[in-house]
């Protein structure tokens, strides 16, 4: 696991979790790496390793090193799992936001709006999947408009419509499905203003859970879905992806439990 900084992530008992229920003799580290460093870390790795999961800030630079970028990953202009030495790249995170909705039992006809806050490297992610999900128009509330250009280029490649507000456009909630990609605490002042029927609603934060935005979400009657869940699944995708094999769903979310707690 690359990224900085990186003590807090969970990708690390899950991944272990999942080795031990395949009983593959794996391990897999935690590295503190920064874009600068990149490039030199992963061209000194040898044959054993067969991949790398990434986090911030390496989801945009891991694509300069990539000599196969896959579909989602291409659109989304962002990568969190590099397989080795084959040196493909592809997201997992947008399998992550579908399966944990899937799972919490989300679906809708074709055609359905939905509403994204954020608009970085996760906020890609989540247009990319609400396509896959069906939405043909996704509205964008983010915090500096002027800094959407990745996120609008991500909904013209998915062939959605999308159009982006300022982070305070409430009316923008009251639509079928909204996910957060905000830090903890970033859509606090959204909370009092969600609407009277809310639908669904995944934030992407995990800690604290429930999120102030998650915990009025629920308050008036809607259905959350926590960041934890998308965690977990696109985990379990990055290691069938790196193993070739099914993954062991109950074993790794067992693993979260404690570490969470």
């Amino acid at each position: 696991m690359l990224g900085s900084p990186i003590s807090h992530s969970l990708s690390p008992a899950l991944h272990r979790a999942a080795y031990r229920a395949l009983g593959l003799d794996w391990s897999y580290q935690a590295f503190d790496v920064d874009e600068q460093r990149l490039p030199g870390f992963v061209g000194s790795l040898d044959g054993s390793w067969v991949g790398l999961s990434l986090t911030m800030p390496l989801k945009e630079a891991v694509l300069n090193l990539a000599s196969d970028i896959t579909w989602t990953a291409e659109v989304t202009t962002s990568a969190n799992t590099l397989l080795l030495p084959t040196r493909q790249a592809h997201n997992t995170d947008v399998d992550g936001i579908v399966t944990a909705l899937q799972r919490a039992g989300f679906a809708q006809p074709t055609g359905f709006e939905a509403t994204v806050l954020g608009s970085g490297a996760t906020a890609r992610s989540a247009i990319a999947a609400c396509q896959r999900l069906g939405a043909t128009q996704i509205h964008l509330l983010a915090r500096r408009p002027e800094a959407s250009s990745a996120a609008i280029e991500t909904a013209e490649r998915s062939g959605v419509t999308m159009r982006v507000h300022p982070f305070d456009r409430a009316a923008a909630l009251d639509v079928p499905l909204v996910i957060a990609t905000v830090p903890a605490g970033a859509a606090d002042a959204l909370a009092p203003r969600i609407p009277a029927a809310p639908e669904w609603l995944l934030d992407v934060v995990y800690a604290p859970w429930p999120s102030v935005m998650a915990d009025a979400w629920r308050a008036r009657g809607g259905t959350i879905v926590s960041g934890l869940e998308m965690l977990l699944a696109q985990a379990e995708r990055q290691v069938e992806l790196m193993t070739g094999m099914p993954a062991p769903s109950d074993a790794m979310r067992a693993a979260l439990r404690p570490t969470h707690a």
